[in-house]
């Protein structure tokens, strides 16, 4: 049995399932209707064959027993007007069915023919086995039942006692009844079918014409989520016209359309507020810029005093120009990047990334000889179309990256190659990898791993450095990946060909 059951849940698993609200409702409405149909069409048949049935009860009940009481001396024929005992059979309706039993054997069977036969005798009917066994089991309370018998098909029969103790059975055929069962059933589908086709094709363009303000609404979220709303300036769709607020679908096109008004305020705040904040970073960088410098020259120019300096002294100006040199950089990074937000244009020119990558690899051997640096670059340079000293600064900041957060000893590879239209860039190395919960923000500015990466005491910069990677590699229409784990982590840069 529980074998059944999975086996008739798969069945109806693989049965094609509506996947639209429109589709379901209209569905659920022919459904509805099919099984309406189907309840008044069983309801009406039932009926009908319980009434004609009924009615055939009631004709054997008056014929009574006299046809087959006729049939004791054998078949009378059919112009019998002599008045005797054996009656007039032409009385009978056509196809009445009359047998005699004697001790439970069939002795006489005949049915009266139609009106249409040119038989003038009543015809002897020829019945099996099987069909005599079926009439001596027939009980005799006068009760009509029905049974069937091989050549004469389905008959309502009664079985009473006769005077002479043999068993009078009276019958008469179904056919008629079934006959007009058939047709109704016939014509019932034929009307129930074509109600269910009008209802299906009706009903759906109604439930279409009263969903439109849901199908509105879906559409334009579709729209929205394909804009790019995370930064920059985002104009949203126009909504469509009022629907009526007292229907729920009419209610959830109004609350949308509120909850679209609320988000276009706050992204245009937003955007207001990023654009002051870009032309406060870019301000106050180039406003830093000069000062930067000045304490760094005056730094360096107090070092080279000849006089006697005290040795305290002179830690302290090595550390301001120590200290003034990094937050010129910061400031220069924290100006590209309001650069690179107010889409100023990069330098646009053939550049050789295996030369780049040859250059920054020599840069980063000096700068960290305590890793072990290896390239895997292709036999024929890897043009690329951009800006030479941008594409060159995205290098030395993931290689400064892997050198800074990485342990002495860590083997960094640095491989080139092209992917169809595009060139690959990776940089990969075996260090502890990338804190789990630092990964989504990476490239975010101001992001910087934890100690488990880091392995020193801090100069890690301020955060910027993937970030400019980010920038300027978008800016020259590529992207930048992550994949890190324990043991195994790749930056891919990925950039256009020239």
């Amino acid at each position: 049995m529980r074998a059944l059951r999975a086996k008739a849940g798969r069945w109806l698993g693989r049965l094609p399932r509506p996947r639209t609200l429109r589709a379901r409702l209209t569905a659920g409405l022919v459904v509805l209707l099919a099984v309406s149909c189907a309840a008044v069409g069983v309801a009406a048949v039932v009926e009908l064959d319980g009434f004609l049935t009924s009615r055939v009860d009631q004709q054997l009940r008056d014929v009574g027993a006299r046809y087959p009481a006729s049939l004791e001396h054998g078949v009378p024929p059919r112009t019998d007007h002599d008045g005797d005992e054996h009656g007039d059979t032409r009385r009978q309706a056509s196809g009445t069915f009359g047998a005699r039993l004697v001790h439970g054997r069939v002795t006489n069977a005949a049915v009266v023919p139609g009106v249409d036969s040119d038989d003038s005798t009543d015809l002897t009917a020829r019945l099996t086995p099987h069909d005599q066994a079926e009439l001596a089991r027939l009980p005799l309370d006068g009760t009509a039942r029905t049974v069937g018998l091989s050549s004469l098909h389905r008959y309502r029969v009664v079985a009473t006692r006769g005077e002479d103790g043999d068993v009078l059975i009276t019958g008469l055929p179904l056919e008629p009844v079934e006959a007009t069962v058939r047709r109704l059933e016939l014509v019932a589908a034929v009307v129930f079918g074509a109600a269910l086709a009008l209802a299906g094709v009706t009903g759906a363009l109604w439930v279409r014409w009263s969903l439109r303000p849901l199908s509105r609404v879906a559409a334009t979220a579709t729209r929205v989520s394909e804009l790019p709303l995370a930064s920059g300036e985002v104009a949203l769709p126009p909504r469509g016209p009022k629907s009526d607020p007292r229907s729920e679908v009419g209610r959830v096109a109004t609350a949308f359309d509120r909850m679209l008004h609320h988000v276009e305020d706050a992204l245009t705040k937003r955007h207001a507020s990023e654009e002051r904040l870009r032309s406060f970073a870019a301000d106050a960088s180039h406003e830093l810029r000069t000062p930067v410098a000045s304490v760094r020259g005056h730094a360096e120019l107090a070092l080279l005093h000849p006089g006697p300096v005290p040795p305290e002294v002179t830690r302290a100006l090595e550390r301001i120009a120590a200290e003034s040199a990094r937050m010129g950089e910061m400031v220069d990074e924290m100006l590209l990047l309001a650069r690179l937000d107010a889409g100023r244009p990069l330098e646009r020119r053939p550049v050789d990334l295996t030369r780049l990558v040859l250059d920054a690899v020599t840069d980063a051997r000096a700068a960290g000889p305590g890793h072990r640096w290896t390239m895997e670059l292709p036999e024929e340079p890897v043009t690329v179309t951009g800006d030479a000293h941008r594409l060159q600064q995205v290098l030395a900041n993931l290689l400064a990256n892997a050198r800074l957060h990485t342990p002495s000893g860590t083997k960094v590879t640095v491989s080139l190659e092209t992917e169809g239209p595009a060139a690959v860039l990776r940089v990969h190395d075996d260090g502890p990898g990338v804190p789990e919960e630092v990964q989504p923000g990476v490239f975010e500015r101001f992001t910087r791993a934890d100690r488990r990466r880091t392995g020193a005491s801090g100069g890690a910069g301020a955060g910027l450095g993937l970030s400019i990677v980010a920038g300027v590699t978008e800016a020259h229409g590529g992207s930048v990946d992550l994949e890190s784990r324990p043991g195994a982590t790749t930056f891919t840069v990925r950039l256009p060909l020239g």
